[in-house]
């Protein structure tokens, strides 16, 4: 029998100091279980699908190797968009303008479904707002870039919910002189994420769900048309199995095929101390998210008085000082102003990338669903997908667009990943320092 990796993420975060919700209770699997379906891992996709399932009467148990939260559904950024790492621009041009169509409308109806998931469920500790994002152009060849997309965004489909901001209004409102300018999407929203995936699993409890958290699955078996979930202190038999696991496919040997159809990349995040009164009013002034246009992207949010500031990591699944120290530089490249304000937290989470850089869901075979690889953009997609994966539970087969349903694609050569995520990511870094 596989043993199971230890799950413990080894930096606080600061939505679990600042978290409304509490844990609920931590009760591992301890005993043999039957249920209409089984869910490995409780992050979003596999409690909105829970959530869903359950309103038609079915059994759900949910298996987790740590507790809700431990993953990225709670240590992400909290930012809640409609876009995919793919821009429309790409899909359009690759795909056609309907299945771009199909991509746009996904995307927003993702948003609208954590607006419905937290009124439905009464989730207001989650503090949802719809307060917009603005990307930040770092050069006037990226604000060539956005002005294209909102271009198409306005033509091609109808969406009027974006506009350009000049440089002075954009740096007086995020508070850095760094950018050129910006466009404003107004269809996005900031949200507090642990306390969205605690709410969502209280939801889970009330409607009847099981979810046995530090319960790892070791191994599925087949058991008859169904399948059987072993866990360290018992197992699940269900008729159907959706794998919920994204960048944590492969904490155990059980789900192999989702583990060679993503590449784990660490999300880092750091939190300055609450700014002092004098800056507090000078910077990210309209209380919503921001992110800049470089390749190897940076994002700042506010967080209670607080900057949270964000970008990508270190292959693979260790922390790294390094990372956290050259985010802290980035901060304060675009925030000379906050070099005497103190970062309080550093945190990390695992992102799910995939070649084409968009999610995929479907099904493995008649008795397994699947949902992976969110690219770094997955609260509200995930929430959007686990109700889909519902639906195909039931026998539906959802119009997904280049999302699915389909058969899980894996990464050609995957054991080389590592090498080649490196080599990408320092030419993107050389790109970027170019200014290109």
């Amino acid at each position: 029998m596989a043993s199971p990796v230890p799950v413990a993420e080894p930096a606080a975060s600061l939505w679990s100091e600042v978290a409304v919700i509490p844990p609920g209770p931590a009760t591992p699997l301890a005993d043999d279980l039957r249920a209409d379906v089984a869910i490995v891992g409780a992050g979003y996709t596999g409690l909105c699908a829970a959530l869903h399932l359950l309103e038609t009467g079915r059994s759900v148990v949910l298996l987790d190797a740590g507790p809700v939260g431990f993953g990225a559904s709670g240590r992400n950024g909290g930012v809640v968009s409609a876009k995919f790492r793919a821009s429309l621009s790409d899909i359009l041009r690759r795909h056609g303008p309907d299945t771009a169509r199909t991509m746009h409308r996904l995307g927003h109806e993702a948003v609208d479904q954590v607006a419905r998931l937290v009124e439905v469920h009464a989730i207001p500790e989650a503090g949802f707002t719809l307060s917009g994002n603005l990307r930040c152009a770092h050069t006037r060849r990226a604000l060539e870039a956005l002005r294209a997309e909102m271009t198409v965004m306005r033509e091609v489909f109808g969406d009027s919910g974006t506009e350009e901001m000049g440089a002075d209004e954009v740096r007086a409102e995020t508070g850095s002189a760094d950018f050129a300018a910006g466009v404003l999407a107004h269809h996005a929203g900031l949200i507090r994420p642990l306390d969205y995936v605690r709410g969502l699993a209280r939801a889970v409890r009330r409607a009847g769900g099981t979810i046995c958290e530090n319960s790892p699955v070791l191994r599925i078996e087949t058991a008859g048309k169904g399948r059987r979930l072993i866990a360290p202190g018992g197992s699940v038999t269900a008729a159907q199995v959706i794998l919920a696991t994204n960048g944590y496919s492969d904490l155990t040997g059980a789900t192999p095929g989702s583990r060679r159809a993503v590449v784990p990349f660490r999300s880092a995040m750091i939190a300055t101390a609450p700014l002092p009164a004098d800056l507090c009013p000078a910077v990210m002034t309209s209380g919503r998210s921001y992110s800049e246009t470089r390749r190897m992207m940076r994002w700042f949010r506010p967080m209670e008085g607080r900057m949270i500031f964000g970008g990508r990591g270190a292959l693979g699944r260790d922390n790294s000082a390094a990372a956290y120290d050259a985010l802290h530089a980035a901060m304060l490249r675009l925030f000379p102003q906050l070099a005497s304000v103190p970062v309080t937290h550093r945190w990390s989470g695992l992102v799910a990338m995939t070649l084409d850089s968009l999610p995929q869901a479907g099904r493995i075979d008649d008795a397994t669903s699947f949902a992976i690889g969110y690219n770094g953009a997955g609260v509200a997609m995930a929430s959007l997908i686990g109700q889909r994966l519902a639906g195909m539970v039931a026998g539906g087969r959802p119009d997904l667009g280049l999302i699915g349903p389909g058969p899980l694609r894996t990464i050609p050569f995957h054991g080389l990943r590592g090498p080649a995520v490196r080599v990408v990511a320092g030419w993107y870094q050389l790109l970027d320092r170019a200014g290109l």
